[in-house]
């Protein structure tokens, strides 16, 4: 594993944390859903990208990797499939529930799981509990819909390590999946095109190609080689420009929290009809931000009106940066080259944490802009693929650090280390890139919140290659770590979707259903 992969991997060992989750509600023909359609499926799926069949062996914080093994035959990897592979009557919110609160569904031996779900009831989708008045149109849109009786209501999770991969290979995945699961062939077909796919890769006359290279490179190993181009004026002008760009990170707002033992996670949702997110996105478009900018104002004026936090510090977020762009060609086989691997990097939006009095409207979209130049500039810089190298660097580091930390206690032999030595003033060691830059008084880099900004899935889902599955609901998230908190926002079938996933027994009481209802009321107040 490289460091990035190793920073999900290491903190994940005990509880899960970070282990991904898609949920989609669908209807469809029942003959399209039975558990012998389904597995074939999901059995080509894992064998076009074997990462989802692999397994992790750890051998010490600094050697952990991935081990796959090969299926011996495409019945081998329908029984595969099958272990892997759960049908249930749970209703959307129970099979959630049960991901993010109950015992963890992975583990190093299972690296991803796939649940179906056909509730008792399974006429029509739950709608989202937290009332709103968009929930109220969000409900109806579904009573209008004559359901077919033929169809069947499910939901379906797809469950993955967060080391696997990001969100884009997770609903790249979905889509994937729904083609193969809605197309017109019949499982016998199916049969034949699992067993082609194990052909083209295990056949015996192709275990040469299979030794070139089957897991694909960790995220580090797929930029751009310097080795060529490096020079040590290059390499420090780098560490200048991350040591600097760290520097900047100013951030005094966080929610007053508290300790407790047990950690519960909710995902409170709203949805908006079409003809309503239409216009939320002409209103942005007008005033040139996207979707994603506006929700970053949206939850700083959300956290001003709540009233947290001093008001000359200003309130920092935090987001995903989209690496794949960034990646050098892969060199392996065409059927090789998966998507499933992780390639984000990270990213900070700073705004100021008051309202003037009087200008919340022009406020508002002064800032979505400032957002908006932000994450431009983050993902436009020349310097980013240098940055994400060294963030990854430092995050695996502190990962292994804190990973040591947790089993030394967990065997009893951890000891507080000593602080370290001050150095002597006549030292001669050669001064480090930290030292020689400008001296700067210590400020708060705390972070008040993450946003996943996804944008608009219905570029990722081609609805129309499986005319005859009708997806309509989509929530997405990973368990988390006690007192944590994200933001989603995307457009799905044709609708914004925004939720927070939460701890609620992390904070103070009542503070962040004061955050939600506060997003809530800026969202109807300015995208209307």
């Amino acid at each position: 594993m490289g460091d990035t992969e190793l920073s999900y991997f290491l903190p994940s060992r005990q509880s899960g944390v970070n282990d991904m989750y898609l949920h989609l509600g669908f209807r469809a023909p029942e003959r399209l859903v039975q558990r012998s359609r389904v597995r074939i499926v999901w059995a080509i799926l894992r064998l076009r990208h074997p990462l989802m069949g692999a397994k992790v062996e750890m051998n010490n914080h600094d050697d952990v990797r991935f081990v796959y093994e090969a299926p011996f035959s495409a019945d081998d990897s329908l029984v595969d499939a099958d272990a892997n592979l759960e049908y249930t009557s749970e209703t959307k919110d129970e099979l959630i529930d049960r991901y993010l609160n109950g015992g963890r569904t992975l583990s190093n031996d299972r690296l991803s799981y796939l649940i179906v779900s056909q509730p008792a009831h399974d006429t029509l989708p739950t709608p989202p509990r937290t009332p709103s008045p968009s929930r109220d149109a969000y409900q109806q849109n579904f009573e209008l819909t004559v359901v077919n009786p033929d169809e069947r209501q499910l939901e379906l999770l797809i469950c993955a390590m967060h080391f696997l991969g990001d969100g884009m290979a997770l609903h790249q995945f979905a889509n994937d999946f729904f083609g193969l699961l809605g197309s017109g062939q019949s499982d016998a077909e199916l049969q034949e095109v699992l067993e082609r796919e194990w052909e083209q890769r295990w056949n015996s006359d192709n275990h040469g190609l299979a030794e070139r290279g089957i897991l694909p490179p960790c995220l580090e190993d797929r930029f751009p080689s310097t080795a060529k181009r490096s020079t040590h004026l290059r390499d420090a002008a780098a560490e200048v420009d991350f040591q600097l760009a760290q520097a900047s990170l100013v951030g005094g707002q966080t929610f007053p929290r508290r300790k407790d033992p047990m950690r519960h996670t909710v995902v409170p949702t709203i949805s908006f009809p079409e003809a309503r997110t239409k216009a939320m996105l002409k209103k942005c478009k007008e005033r040139g931000v996207s979707i994603s900018a506006a929700l970053f104002a949206v939850c700083n004026l959300a956290w001003a009106r709540v009233g947290g936090g001093r008001a000359e510090l200003p309130a920092m977020m935090y987001s995903a940066l989209n690496m794949r762009p960034y990646l050098a060609k892969a060199e392996a086989d065409a059927i090789w080259d998966s998507y499933w691997f992780l390639a984000i990097g990270y990213f900070n939006v700073i705004l100021p944490n008051f309202v003037p009095a009087g200008g919340d409207e022009k406020t508002f979209w002064h800032r979505a802009r400032q957002a908006k130049l932000q994450s431009a500039r983050a993902a436009k810089s020349k310097l980013v693929v240098s940055r994400a190298r060294r963030m990854a660097r430092e995050r695996g580091e502190r990962a292994r650090v804190w990973a040591k930390e947790d089993d030394e206690k967990e065997k009893g032999t951890w000891v507080l280390p000593s602080p370290p030595p001050s150095a002597s003033p006549d030292a001669s060691s050669a001064p480090s890139i930290k030292n020689i830059l400008p001296r700067r008084d210590p400020v708060p880099s705390s972070a008040l919140i993450g946003l996943s900004l996804l944008g608009n899935l219905d570029g990722i889902y081609a609805h129309r290659s499986f005319p005859d599955i009708k997806l309509h609901t989509l929530t997405t998230g990973s368990r988390q770590r006690q007192g944590a908190i994200l933001l989603f926002g995307y457009t799905f079938q044709r609708r914004l979707w925004v939720s927070l996933g939460y701890d609620q027994n992390g904070f103070a009481d009542g503070i962040i259903e004061k955050l939600w209802t506060a997003i809530e009321g800026c969202v109807e107040e300015f995208l209307g």
